[in-house]
This record gives structure tokens, C-alpha cells and sequence, in this order.
């Protein structure tokens, strides 16, 4: 073999350093590099993951929080609308009472002109009863000075 290695122009003492060498230098560089760099990656892909599993958690809580908007957008809304049909009952029980107490009200407008009328018409009918008894008496007047002449 030692003549195979000479044909080449081999040293195989030179050839034994450098793999001892190479030996060397592989241990080196995955103590120091390789296990480093891999540790690195490991972590990053950790890293990586957890935020994966961060950014769905955040993306439920997300459409759990859009949910939860819509049934407190449509809760306010029912309620609002709640208020609204109440402020309309009151409203119209409100104009009702206004328009019974307006309604009472003419009614009683009414029956004060209707009782002042009817006070007016008496008094009209008293004075007409006494200016038809006066005018009686001119008139029995006249007739009895005319018969006494």
C-alpha cells in the first residue's frame, strides 16, 4: 500500500496528520458551531411555534370578542328598541291624558257657555217679560185714559 500511496506522490504520515487534523477540527466546530447553531434553530423554531400558537389563540379571541360584540350590538339593540316602544307607549298615553283633560276641558268650556247662554236667555226672557208687562200697562193706560174721556 505504501507503494499504491508513493505512485501518487502520498505521504502517509502527512496523510494521518491531515486526517487527524481534520478530526481535530471536526470535533471543534460541532462542539463550538454545530451544536451552538442547531441550539439556535431549535430555539427559534420554538419560538416560531409559540408565536404560531399565539397569533391563533389571539385570532379566537378575536372572533370570540366579534361574537360577543354582535350579541352585545343586538342586546343594545333590542333594548333600545325596548325603550323606544316604551317612549312610544308613554307618548301616546301622555297624549291620550292630554287629549281626555282637553276634551274635559271643552266639555266644560262648553257647558259654562251653554249655562251662561242659558243665564242670558232668562235674563233676556225676564226683561222681555217685564218690557211686554210695562208695555201692557202703557197700553191699559192708554186705553183707560181714552175710555175715561
Amino acid at each position: 500500500m505504501n507503494q499504491l500511496f508513493a505512485a501518487f506522490g502520498l505521504d502517509v504520515k502527512l496523510l494521518l496528520i491531515q486526517a487527524l487534523n481534520f478530526a481535530i477540527l471536526l470535533a471543534v466546530l460541532w462542539r463550538f458551531l454545530y451544536t451552538p447553531v442547531l441550539k439556535m434553530i431549535d430555539e427559534r423554531r420554538a419560538k416560531v411555534a409559540e408565536g404560531v400558537q399565539k397569533a391563533e389563540a389571539a385570532d379566537r379571541r378575536l372572533a370570540d370578542a366579534n361574537e360577543e360584540g354582535k350579541g352585545l350590538v343586538a342586546s343594545a339593540s333590542k333594548d333600545a328598541e325596548g325603550i323606544v316602544a316604551s317612549a312610544r307607549n308613554r307618548a301616546e298615553e301622555q297624549a291620550s291624558e292630554i287629549s281626555k283633560r282637553a276634551q274635559e276641558r271643552a266639555d266644560q268650556l262648553l257647558a259654562d257657555a251653554q249655562a251662561r247662554a242659558e243665564e242670558a236667555k232668562r235674563q233676556a226672557l225676564a226683561s222681555g217679560e217685564k218690557e211686554i208687562a210695562r208695555a201692557a200697562m202703557l197700553a191699559a193706560e192708554k186705553i183707560l185714559k181714552g175710555s175715561s174721556h
